[in-house]
């Protein structure tokens, strides 16, 4: 199974730019989840595959009424739509207010989303996308279900600061307590720096040393490259090669990383992954991407 959920303490990463890019180039079938309680963006920004507007309705909103009678993983497809370049997502709430009708469902959604990899009908990874999270946010009931935590950082130092904190904290609510870099738990918790490719390297290992120095458990697991031209092209918004993109060429090499470190474990019998080509949401094909999955948009 592999539901990886994606986050930040505060203030505007990119969480919903940076799970738009990985699932766009996710190497097996992946379903975005908008999962942020305090409401998505893409219905917002994204046209659906019939050209028109998503449907606000159908998503997260839809399958509360169906989890209060309990989830079976397949079921969330009823509730998926494509974007018009062939990203599957669950569209996120509306408003925040719409969250209380989600209040006692998570760890039901987090179940199902973790499970649904080893479907034997329409398998897929989900990459959830959990937006800015506290210590009373009730998505983070999500993260005991997951394979992979995914921190999103910038590398400005108050940035990093929180990161670190955010990290530890999560240890101890996930794993019981601070952790070494050597131990080993389950999910693991990442950190993904969203950074100039130019000076990534040097940044990883001063993250890694604070990560490991505050005995987080946690440890920079990849860098996206800060392409606000690609991140422009991946909402739709910018026309251009997006598979060229230092964001996408990035997000490539982030997913590379994560498959062949923890792809085995994640591996559905049988199942076949087929190369398709990244689209913009118009429908243009830019260019082959290298993995499945398709370009929406981002936050």
């Amino acid at each position: 199974m592999a539901l990886i959920v994606l986050a930040a303490d505060k203030g505007s990463p990119g969480v919903t730019t940076a799970a738009v890019a990985l699932a766009a180039v996710w190497p097996r079938r992946a379903l975005l989840a908008e999962t942020d309680p305090a409401g998505g963006d893409l219905v917002y920004r994204s046209a659906a595959a019939h050209g028109g507007m998503l449907n606000p309705n159908t998503g997260m909103l839809s399958i509360a009424a169906t989890a209060r009678r309990g989830l079976v993983p397949d079921q969330l497809w009823d509730h998926v739509q494509p974007l018009s370049g062939g990203l599957e997502v669950l569209v996120g709430l509306g408003i925040a207010e719409q969250a209380a009708g989600l209040a006692g469902l998570w760890p039901t959604l987090g179940s199902a989303f973790a499970q649904l990899a080893d479907s034997p009908n329409a398998p897929a990874d989900v990459i959830a996308d959990c937006g800015r999270i506290s210590g009373d946010t009730p998505v983070v009931e999500l993260f005991p279900h997951a394979a992979l935590v995914l921190l999103i950082s910038r590398t400005e130092p108050e940035a990093i600061a929180r990161v670190r904190d955010r990290a530890a904290a999560l240890s101890t609510k996930l794993h019981g307590g601070p952790r070494g870099a050597a131990s080993l738990a389950t999910p693991l918790i990442g950190v993904i720096l969203i950074a100039d490719p130019n000076n990534s390297g040097k940044l990883v290992n001063q993250v890694n040393d604070m990560l490991v120095h505050a005995q987080t458990g946690a440890r920079v697991v990849g860098t996206l490259a800060e392409d606000p031209a690609g991140a422009e092209q991946l909402a739709g918004r910018k026309r251009g090669r997006l598979d060229k993109s230092m964001l996408i060429r990035s997000a490539r090499k982030v997913t590379s990383d994560l498959y062949q470190q923890y792809g085995a474990a994640w591996s559905v019998p049988g199942q076949v992954h087929q190369a398709q080509q990244i689209q913009q949401p118009g429908g243009q094909q830019p260019g082959h991407a290298g993995y499945s999955g398709h370009a929406g948009a981002g936050r």
